[in-house]
């Protein structure tokens, strides 16, 4: 089974897709100098496969190679992650 995950720029949201099946997405807005990450969702009957953790991860690296700007977690699986994650409380801002 082959895992993609891409930032649809156009949506606003990063994607990931299993045999090119959206399996979830997480949505964000642009605020000036800010990425708000407003929404994570997976297909429920693929909850425990940590689609969610490696979907939040593609997006969080991608903000910290690719721009300047600063985190707001909004969604709660996204604040939980940056959480258990140490190495991402650089990008946040909680404000």
């Amino acid at each position: 089974m082959s895992t993609s995950i891409r930032n649809d720029v156009r949506r606003n949201r990063y994607t990931i897709a299993l045999d090119d099946e959206l399996a979830g997405f997480a949505d964000y807005r642009l605020e000036g100098s800010r990425i708000v990450f407003t929404r994570t969702e997976v297909d429920p009957a693929r909850r425990q496969s940590g689609l969610a953790g490696r979907l939040v991860e593609y997006a969080l690296d991608d903000v910290r190679t690719s721009s300047a700007l600063t985190v707001v977690p909004q969604c709660t699986f996204v604040a939980h992650f940056i959480d258990e994650h140490p190495d991402y409380q650089e990008l946040v801002d909680r404000g």
